[in-house]
């Protein structure tokens, strides 16, 4: 026995250990260890597959850029008769056609914007006429980076949300695939998705009338933006019109922070936002300048309140009301924390699965998987007699171990994840099958059992790892770049190859090797 004590410990801390894991999924509150994860196939779920729409990237920076250079000309008394973003992608400004102008303008072309090309000059009328845009490679850039944001942006929303093991990833240059298992309220997902979040400060336009400008008749320089609000007993929507500037005095991205409060005197919820140092001396300097000016609170071109500028606010904090619910006010938190999406996203596609069909995959699932084992058991034990049994014995640990390492890795279990169970059943017995065919021979040549169960293990050893390590190669590269269904039948397939070579070659030797070495029996039932 101590010839092999160190083998039978190793074999009673693995089963032990994946007992352990085992138990919380059998009875939740057995142990503080999360249980096995089901997949969106088998727990119910939302899939969906998103399109960020890169081209909107690439317009909100040329129109960025548009307005830093409309500062700069400013700054610098570079005289200007306008500049225009025009068809999305190209800026359009106009100079006057004066040497030392036009000196300075590509004076501070060349320092400040590199970057940009400079497609057309032509002049009317003593007006110059340049048109500017981004190279191919700067926009290529651009769309890929928007891309790689939206993933992040979304998959940390995602995070604060609270959804158990989400999918997301990446598919090609613009798509975006998510998996949330267990999601259940589909549309309020959606909307935390899909929101793009761009949080900006802006004036209302008090000096024009808003009622001739709901006419059509829109001042240059403003737009007309609505409050939406919902009465909690009609649930009647009514639109609000504001007449607010275009010009953006403060953003979203300075935020560092975003809590969702309740106010003291209302009793209603409402998100209390923070900005860093830099955000917090714009807000100071914009509230110093507007006192008595309303100033909009916007997301998504959507108007939040519009409160009137008492005084200069400092110390960089602020407070979006908006009539918000409690998972309204939540999820807006959730969506500034996390930042703004660089560009819009469009689902283009959707899947939704219940719980129900999800239980009914987990039945069928089990069915087949119980059916499959208890023939292999019969079949092993009919075959091969008293090492057939040992041979199960190892195969239902097979299965307890694929089970131990799903809850220990908090790995997800799908569909195709349980097939891959099944398919390393059929895998563990192979194993077995190679070395009992292996001890036969060596019987069957005269050879004692001590020394026919030596030899079967050691020529069958090499067969068994070569055709092991295989498979788990290919589980691997499937798991490397499978999507959900197939990464699922990966991990559950690499578990039970590593599980079926310590049961071959480990558990079921220790097995064989009491019986020999303690047990001294003089026949061996194969």
């Amino acid at each position: 026995m101590k010839n092999f004590s160190w083998k039978l410990i190793a074999v009673f801390t693995v089963i032990i250990t994946a007992v352990i894991y085992i138990l919380p999924t059998i009875k939740p509150d057995l142990w503080p260890h999360k249980k096995i994860n089901l997949g969106l196939d088998l727990q119910g779920g939302m899939h969906l597959a998103l399109e960020v729409d890169t081209e909107k990237a690439v317009e909100s920076t040329i129109e960025r850029i548009a307005q830093e250079l409309r500062s700069l000309l400013k700054k610098e008394h570079i005289m200007h008769s306008g500049i225009d973003r025009v068809e999305g992608t190209r800026i359009s400004l106009k100079l006057q056609d004066k040497k030392d102008n036009i000196d300075e303008f590509e004076s501070l072309l060349n320092k400040e914007f590199k970057d940009l090309r400079m497609l057309s000059r032509s002049e009317d009328n003593g007006i110059l006429t340049f048109v500017l845009d981004l190279p191919a490679e700067e926009t290529g850039l651009i769309k890929k980076l928007a891309t790689q944001q939206a993933l992040e942006t979304i998959r940390n929303r995602i995070d604060q949300f609270g959804v158990s093991e989400p999918d997301i990833r990446q598919q090609g240059e613009r798509r975006i695939l998510i998996q949330l298992p267990g999601i259940k309220d589909t549309k309020r997902a959606k909307d935390l998705i899909g929101k793009t979040a761009l949080l900006e400060f802006k004036l209302l336009d008090e000096i024009h009338d808003l009622n001739i400008a709901l006419k059509g008749n829109i001042p240059p320089g403003s737009e007309i933006l609505y409050e939406v609000k919902e009465d909690p007993v009609t649930m009647r929507i009514t639109k609000i019109p504001y007449l607010v500037k275009k010009r953006t005095l403060l953003t979203g991205a300075y935020l560092t922070d975003a809590r969702v409060q309740i106010d003291s005197q209302y009793n209603e919820p409402y998100v209390s936002i923070d900005f860093d140092k830099k955000g917090a001396k714009l807000f100071a300097k914009i509230t110093e300048e507007n006192v008595k000016k309303r100033l909009a609170i916007v997301l998504d071109k959507k108007v939040y309140s519009a409160p009137v500028i008492q005084e200069k606010i400092t110390g960089g904090a602020a407070r979006i009301t908006g009539n918000f619910t409690a998972d309204e006010a939540h999820d807006l938190a959730i969506i500034l924390r996390a930042g703004a999406l660089p560009a819009p996203v469009n689902i283009i596609e959707e899947r939704t699965v219940g719980p129900s069909l999800g239980s009914d995959s987990i039945n069928k699932g089990l069915i087949s998987m119980c059916i499959g084992g208890i023939l292999v058991i019969l079949f092993m034990v009919i075959y091969y007699k008293g090492s057939g049994l040992i041979a199960n014995i190892a195969l239902i640990l097979n299965v307890i171990l694929i089970a131990g390492g799903l809850a220990g890795f908090q790995a997800t279990l799908t569909l195709p994840g349980i097939a891959g169970i099944i398919l390393t059943i059929g895998m563990a017995v192979d194993a077995n099958v190679l070395i009992f065919e292996r001890i036969r021979e060596e019987m069957n040549l005269g050879k004692t059992l001590r020394s026919a169960v030596d030899a079967g293990y050691s020529k069958a050893t090499l067969t068994i790892l070569d055709a092991n390590v295989t498979t788990l190669i290919a589980a691997l590269v499937l798991f490397q770049f499978g999507t959900g269904p197939i990464k699922g039948f990966a991990v559950t397939l690499s578990l039970g190859v590593i599980a079926s070579m310590f049961t071959a070659l480990i558990l079921t030797r220790l097995v064989f090797d009491y019986f020999l070495i303690n047990r001294k029996i003089k026949n061996l039932s194969i």
